[in-house]
């Protein structure tokens, strides 16, 4: 497969592949212009995919190179002391606090996915949220139970409580959403279909159809129990 015909050339997962293999400085900086001219292709596929969501939703991100996240590791923290990510990621920020939830790439050697939601919610916008599955959780297992989702997504994911938590009651009808303490959508790729000339195509149409669950998660987080308008 020729680089003009793929998103991504085969190039960018096997300098991954390599990293993976030899993930320390020495081989890094010995590799310093192979990944730097790797980058600027992966930039290149993330303003594409930023040119497609643009078309369809609001993006305050600047630019599909200011998506990227850098590919440096912050070890203070990790259990794992390699000083690099093994793979290629970024985000694109919805504009406006009338838009809520976030999109995500992550391409990794065996582990490619496209992905978005709600990472990390405030205890406020979780109260929020979870107040209103319990009064009507219908309209969102609507969603939920689309085919358009199931077949893209199959179903929420995102960590959760073991317990019910507090305030609601175990046998609330609602208990399986109430648990969710992130509400995350993936959508994984193989290598082959990352590589290949529809990806950028097929990405865009997993942010997509994300739209649905973003829009009804947008309407309970900027509106009141009542169903005004939070300025």
């Amino acid at each position: 497969m020729s680089k003009l015909q793929s998103a991504l050339p085969a190039s960018s997962l096997e300098f991954l592949k390599s990293l993976q293999e030899n993930n320390e400085r020495e081989w890094f900086n010995a590799h310093k212009e192979e990944y730097l001219l790797q980058k600027e292709l992966m930039e290149h596929l993330a303003e594409r995919l930023l040119t497609e969501l643009n078309k369809h939703d609001v993006i305050e991100t600047p630019s599909g190179k200011k998506s990227l996240h850098r590919i440096y590791k912050d070890t203070r923290f990790s259990k794992v002391k390699i000083p690099y990510k093994n793979n290629w990621g970024g985000n694109f920020t919805r504009a406006t606090k009338q838009r809520r939830g976030g999109y995500y790439y992550h391409i990794e050697p065996g582990n490619s996915f496209i992905g978005g939601g709600f990472q990390g919610p405030s205890a406020e916008d979780l109260k929020r949220l979870r107040n209103e599955f319990s009064a009507d959780p219908a309209p969102l297992r609507k969603i939920l139970a689309d085919k358009s989702f199931v077949e893209t997504f199959g179903k929420i994911k995102g960590e959760q409580l073991k317990t019910t938590p507090k305030g609601f009651s175990p046998d609330d009808e609602a208990i399986d959403l109430l648990r969710y303490k992130q509400f995350l959508l993936f959508k994984s790729f193989t290598d082959e279909e990352v590589l290949a000339a529809s990806f950028v195509e097929d990405a865009n149409q997993v942010f997509k159809n994300m739209r649905p669950f973003f829009d009804y998660m947008t309407e309970v987080l900027t509106t009141d129990v009542n169903g005004t308008i939070i300025k």
